[in-house]
Formats: structure tokens, sequence, C-alpha cells
């Protein structure tokens, strides 16, 4: 069992609302990497219009959230996930999951995590866990809120959407929780 906070933060919890508000938001024109909302979230990290923006928006959810309760955001500022993940660590207040411990039952995942998916080559995918359930054959599932996505599971897609992925998915790397 997890031993590391068992109930979500509230900056966890804050930025899962934050996300949630953000569902549906769309690229202007589609596959632009484009649009009022997008420009936002990049902006957030530092970036102009037209970049992968998966990252900025769980960058821009937790940036949001911290300020809403006057705390800290301790995310890392950047658009990449590889960054993200690599430079993410318990001196900036947070702890790391690999998905491995979450598969024996070391750890239990929370809303308002990071998950962190890795494909090589430099591309990877992010969000944030809205709520996790079990599937009939006992599967994991991780219900997430993602930007840069679509209705397909993208990660070159052009909304923030609803998705529903699975602890078995070979790209999942881990997860990060923000105290």
């Amino acid at each position: 069992m997890n031993t590391n906070n068992d109930k979500p933060g509230e900056l966890h919890l804050a930025a899962l609302e934050v996300a949630k508000e953000q569902v549906g938001v769309q690229e202007v024109p589609k596959g632009s990497n484009k649009g009022p909302m997008i420009n936002e979230y990049l902006k957030a990290v530092g970036l102009g219009p037209g970049y992968a923006w998966c990252q900025a928006f769980v960058y821009w959810c937790y940036a949001v959230a911290a300020k809403r309760i006057g705390v800290e955001n301790v995310l890392v500022k950047t658009a990449g996930v590889y960054d993200c993940w690599n430079r993410s660590t318990k001196r900036n207040g947070v702890v790391k999951i690999a998905k491995s411990e979450v598969v024996v039952g070391k750890a239990v995942l929370q809303p308002g995590d990071q998950f962190i998916m890795m494909y090589g080559k430099g591309a990877g995918h992010t969000g944030i866990i809205e709520h996790v359930t079990e599937n009939e054959t006992g599967t994991i599932v991780l219900h997430t809120i993602e930007g840069n996505s679509n209705n397909s599971g993208s990660r070159e897609g052009y909304a923030v959407v609803r998705q529903t992925r699975m602890l078995s998915e070979k790209a999942l790397q881990g997860f990060l929780r923000y105290s």
C-alpha cells in the first residue's frame, strides 16, 4: 500500500478541477497546435504557438490551481514529457512512482497524479488522472484528462479530452505526485 499520502493533496485536487474545466478545448484550426487556450498553455512554459502541448497543459493546470489556493507550483516548467520526468525529484516536492510499483501494489494512484508515457526517440505523452478503476478482468484502468489528444487516444490530437488507458500499456512509464 502507498505510504506516501493515502489521500490526494489540495494541489492535486485543485489541478484536477482546473483540468475538468478545460475538457472540450480544441486547437484552432485543428491540427495546428494553436488556438486561444492552447497558446495560453504553451505560454505558461515559455513557448509560442505551434508546439506539442500535452505537458504544457498539465503544467498550466497545476499553475492555475497553485495560484487559486495560494501555494507554490512545484512542477518542472517545461513542455517536454521526458524533461519533466527526468527533472522531477523529491527535492522539488515530487514523488516519482514507477509503473512496477503500482502493478505489484506498493503504490496506489490518486486523482491528480500525472501519468508519463514514453514512446522512444524523445516522443512522450502525459495527462492527469481523474480516477482509477479495475475492469472485470482485474486490469487497472486509468481515467484521465489529457491535452493534445483526441477520442482515439492519440498523443498528437487536437483537444483536451477524457481518456481511458490501461496500466498495462507498454508506453506507460510511471507517475508523478506533487505535494
